[in-house]
């Protein structure tokens, strides 16, 4: 057999029951561990039996909820199945009476009451001191915190700084402290360190730097920061009138563009508008009425010059053509056409004189002219005394 603990050898010796009295022993009544590290529950029994005892840990988190984690029974060490099994342990040989356990990986729901009660045959079993309790509190180290700031920070002005952190157990203490250049500590009533916040009262310009949180309980600590820029009034008021000249201006832009688009818009409608009425109102052209009755003297000057034209074309030297139409003589009277051979009478008391033919240009015939659009033109005969025959 293992020799027992020194303190529990001293207590046998003392009372002179260690061979009597079954009884399991605690190192302490409350171990606390971190979350993440492994904890050990120290625990040990005294008997005077030499037998295999019967050993059981169990796990009490509510006043209903309790279950077996791990038993020793006829020699051999089982380990139920809960969330500790991969993690759970005796930590010495059992028969060294030596019945410690070890949790490793500590986590936050591992908390809780462990019991551990003792059984052996043949030895005297008191219903008291064959089972030991053990309180096991996982601790939990601070999360990251998060800093705000509440308020405006200009010069006069009143802020709230805050820090919050959504994790830690048991629940963690905050501490503000503004940092180098300036270094500055503070404390009730302007910090609530449960809360987490810092008050800052009649804001100057001075007051502008780096501010620090810290975070901490029995299992670690973790830190946040914040700048504060403290602004005088003037450069407040310097930045929301840039603000509003901005809006201001974004919204006259789009006012004359949207007036723009209306009055282009409207143009054009008009435009249309103006072209189908136009359409609608149109009139055919009338044909004038003069050019449907040609008057008798133009019949006239078309015959004559139909006649010249034809006289042309024959050669020169032919007899001329036959008078057609009436000749009106110097008395007033109409005469019929000459008689053949015959010459026509005087006017103006000078004889009369047959039309010299125009000689066309070198190379040019009278019917070259014509189909080049020339016009035939009658030229009179004028007497030694200037008048026209």
């Amino acid at each position: 057999m293992v020799a027992l603990p020194p303190g529990a050898l001293l207590l046998c010796a003392l009372l002179g029951v260690c061979s009597a009295v079954l009884e399991v022993h605690v190192g302490t009544g409350s171990v606390y561990s971190v979350e993440g590290e492994g904890a050990v529950l120290p625990a040990w029994y005294t008997s005077s039996s030499q037998k295999k005892p019967y050993i059981s840990w169990i796990l009490k988190k509510g006043a209903d909820e309790h279950f077996q984690i791990l038993t020793y029974l006829d020699g051999e060490v089982k380990v139920e199945e809960t969330e500790l099994k991969p993690r759970v342990g005796f930590v010495h040989p059992v028969l060294s009476h030596n019945i410690s356990l070890f949790i490793n990986a500590t986590r936050e729901h591992d908390s809780g009451q462990y019991i551990c009660s003792v059984n052996v045959v043949d030895d005297i079993i008191n219903p008291i001191r064959n089972v030991a309790i053990i309180n096991l509190t996982v601790l939990v180290p601070p999360a990251p915190p998060v800093c705000r700031l509440k308020g405006s920070p200009t010069v006069g002005a009143n802020v709230t700084l805050s820090c919050a952190s959504q994790k830690g157990k048991p629940s963690p203490l905050y501490r503000w402290q503004r940092q180098e250049p300036t270094k500055q500590v503070f404390f009730p009533p302007a910090q609530d360190r449960a809360r987490g916040t810092l008050k800052l009262t009649n804001l100057s310009l001075d007051m502008s730097g780096l501010y620090e949180c810290e975070a901490e309980n029995r299992a670690g600590s973790a830190k946040c920061s914040i700048i504060l820029e403290v602004h005088s009034t003037s450069e407040g008021a310097v930045i929301a009138g840039a603000v509003l000249g901005s809006v201001g201006a974004l919204a006259t832009v789009a006012f004359f563009a949207q007036r723009l688009l209306g009055y282009r818009r409207k143009k054009r409608d008009g435009q249309e508008e103006m072209a189908n009425e136009i359409k609608e109102d149109a009139v055919a052209p009338k044909t004038p009425t003069w050019t449907r009755t040609r008057p008798a003297d133009t019949i006239s000057k078309t015959s004559t010059l139909s006649s010249i034209v034809g006289s042309r074309d024959r050669p020169y030297g032919a007899s001329p053509p036959s008078y057609t139409a009436s000749v009106l003589t110097a008395a007033g009277s109409y005469q019929g056409p000459p008689r053949a051979g015959a010459n026509p009478p005087a006017t103006n008391g000078a004889p009369w004189r047959p039309p010299q033919p125009v000689t066309p240009p070198a190379g040019l015939t009278p019917s070259s002219l014509a189909r080049a659009g020339a016009v035939p033109v009658m030229v009179p005969a004028q007497s030694r005394a200037g008048s026209l025959v």
